[in-house]
């Protein structure tokens, strides 16, 4: 099987949550062969942000070439990009390539609440790079700054999601996890709104959503499948990231990426038991192994 190749191009976290780590971890997961070009470091943990050091744009110029003629890109996106100059690079970049599934997630605060993008950058995000974008992924503040609105309803979302489509992303994901509610995602591709929606999971161990939700999205992308199945496939895999959440540091902890694949693995585990638990009964002997807990254990994992 041909393995689809997925750019990241985002800060990294040295807390491992989110960034460019979360990034890895979603995309291998999700089958892809990851890649990154890391635009700044940041020292950060759980309980947020303590500093940020911008990569010199010549280097960023320099990791994407090493990657795009070597290796390729099926598919990218975006994350921390947190000046003006960074931006105009990337968007320069992504222009050469000629990458046209492009996910942008327009980063602009931590978890915590640590600005990640200056002013100065909005207006070239907005100009440079959103139109470069076959979806664009903002959380309600981001989507608050992009449109100049205040959104508290689904009327607003969808009013928010037009006004940036004609910033001219193809399609406009706008990620509801600030509203109260159900965790509902809403999809604009220019003519049809669509809702994506998850019974909202009590935790505060949400550290990596966005930057996990777009890089499944760019994995699907990058495998071939449309968008509005990439975005309901990376709606339920971040649902169950988030189901498992590691408490891990003081702080918000992240998404567990590896816990759907773990439930699959757990369920063909169990399937298998009890199908060799079967053939024994069959042939007039006992079950081989735990099939009265593989059932139990099959059963408890249907959801995931």
């Amino acid at each position: 099987m041909e393995v689809k190749r997925v750019l990241t191009i985002a800060g990294s976290d040295s807390g491992g949550g989110a960034g460019i780590q979360a990034d890895l971890k979603t995309i291998t997961v999700l089958g892809g062969f990851g890649m990154s070009v890391i635009t700044a470091l940041t020292a950060q943990n759980t309980l947020g942000v303590q500093g940020v050091y911008d990569i010199p744009v010549a280097f960023i110029e320099k990791q994407f070439d090493s990657v795009a003629t070597d290796i390729g890109v099926d598919a990218a996106k975006t994350g921390m990009l947190s000046s003006s100059e960074i931006i105009r690079c990337v968007a320069k970049k992504i222009r050469q390539y000629k990458i046209r599934k492009l996910v942008v997630d327009p980063v602009m605060v931590a978890k915590g609440g640590s600005p990640l993008l200056r002013e100065e950058a909005r207006e070239t995000l907005i100009k440079e790079l959103i139109p470069l974008a076959l979806v664009i992924t903002p959380n309600i503040p981001e989507a608050e700054v992009l449109t100049g609105m205040r959104i508290a309803t689904k009327n607003n979302m969808k009013k928010a999601a037009v006004k940036i489509h004609k910033l001219g992303a193809k399609n406009v994901v706008i990620k509801g996890g600030h509203l109260e509610g159900e965790a509902m995602d809403l999809l604009f591709d220019g003519k049809s709104f669509y809702e994506f929606t998850a019974k909202r999971i009590n935790t505060r161990h949400t550290h990596g959503t966005g930057c996990t939700f777009a890089s499944a999205i760019a994995t699907g992308l990058a495998q071939g499948d449309g968008v509005l199945a990439v975005v309901k496939q990376a709606k339920d895999y971040v649902t169950e990231a988030i189901r498992f959440g590691l408490a891990i540091g003081g702080g918000q902890g992240p998404v567990n990426h590896v816990a759907p694949l773990l439930g699959h693995c757990e369920r063909i585990r169990c399937e298998d038991e009890l199908q060799r638990a079967g053939a024994g009964i069959k042939e007039g002997r006992a079950p081989a192994g735990n099939a009265e807990g593989s059932a139990k254990t099959l059963k408890k994992k249907q959801r995931i």
